[in-house]
């Protein structure tokens, strides 16, 4: 796919073409500064160290309302060829992490571990059709399609279907909605609304939520004034999941700093990498290598500094070839993790993009 799209239920961004690229941040932020470029769309990857996949693009188009395909044909078969890691080697790899946080001494409170699964497709995949797909199974969702081209993955594209929003900014008004602790859920009403009940109430969750709020204060309280932070979490559902969210607004101290420094600055989350962010990011690193763009952000930022990032979740990368694809989902371990229930949360999120392409897992 050789361009961005980000389909919200508000508003649509699609742009094409390229003025420049950028793999790194901060020469995208510069441009936006100098006036070289007039918006930046892309993504960002999970390690920041890592090379962006970031564009000027040549045409952007801005729309109200959500998008509305005008027909979406039908996929080809996809199936999974492979995990990484097994399923066994995930739980006892979760496990390895439990004793690791139960230490004190650790300075590791929660760590976010991911695994991937391998899927094929009989033909090619179109980006944008399987956008479309993503969009029909989950109408509320963050929908994205990014050319991941300027990170040096030629011809690969990140696709998926969010229900994160990183931040965004308009004017000198800031709004994020932060999620972590999840539960899955369930098709009989009230069996699914109990276990929402049961997901508010967890110990395990809240203390894995607190963890990401507090760090969400820490870092917006320096450069936001009139910031309001709900004391207690709401939920939220998608199609397979509740989750736990705090929805956090505020008003910039400084109208300078842009909706791009803003999602450098919270990214990762303790939602997508962990908590303390730097060890846990290096502790990631050491259990899985690269993620490449999964628990990234995906978005755009104007010269004026608005814009709106999403959390690059429930989604896969697709290849150059349009036949292979790689999709993840992650799950938060804390202390009082369980790896059997962990490894049931990452299927779970992993059903939210296969789902859509009709792939069992």
């Amino acid at each position: 796919m050789d361009g961005f799209l980000l389909a919200q239920t508000r508003n649509v961004l699609r742009a094409t073409g390229t003025r420049h690229t950028f793999a790194d941040p901060d020469r995208a932020a510069a441009a936006l500064r100098d006036g070289t470029a007039a918006l930046i769309v892309g993504a960002l990857p999970f390690d920041p160290r890592c090379p962006a996949a970031l564009t000027a693009p040549a045409h952007a188009n801005h729309t109200a309302g959500p998008w509305r395909p005008a027909a979406v044909p039908p996929l080809p078969a996809v199936r999974v060829v492979s995990e990484l890691p097994a399923t066994g080697e995930y739980q006892a790899r979760v496990a390895k992490l439990v004793d690791l946080l139960a230490d004190p001494a650790h300075p590791v409170r929660k760590v976010v571990a991911a695994r991937s699964v391998l899927a094929e497709a009989a033909e090619p995949l179109d980006p944008e059709v399987i956008a479309a797909a993503l969009l029909v199974r989950h109408p509320a969702a963050n929908v994205f399609a990014v050319d991941l081209t300027p990170a040096g993955r030629a011809g690969a594209t990140l696709i998926g279907a969010t229900p994160e929003v990183l931040v965004t900014r308009h004017g000198d008004q800031v709004a994020l909605r932060p999620l972590a602790g999840t539960t899955a859920r369930h098709p009989d009403p009230a069996t699914d609304t109990a276990r929402a009940r049961e997901l508010l109430a967890s110990t395990k969750n809240r203390e894995e939520h607190a963890y990401l709020v507090d760090t969400v204060r820490a870092q917006l309280t320096p450069i936001c004034v009139d910031l309001d932070i709900p004391a207690e979490p709401e939920l939220i559902s998608t199609r397979e999941v509740w989750h736990l969210a705090t929805p956090i607004r505020g008003r910039l101290r400084d109208p300078g700093t842009t909706a791009l420094d803003l999602a450098r600055l919270l990214h990762p989350t303790p939602a997508v990498c962990g908590t303390p962010t730097r060890e846990a990011l290096d502790t990631i690193g050491e259990l899985e290598g690269d993620r490449g763009f999964y628990g990234g952000a995906v978005g755009w930022c104007d010269d004026r500094g608005d814009g709106e990032w999403v959390v690059a979740i429930r989604c896969a990368e697709l290849a150059a070839d349009q036949r292979t694809l790689r999709a993840y989902g992650g799950a938060g371990i804390v202390a009082a993790s369980d790896p059997a229930s962990e490894l049931a949360e990452t299927t779970v999120k992993l059903r939210t993009f296969l789902g859509a392409l009709d792939c069992a897992i």
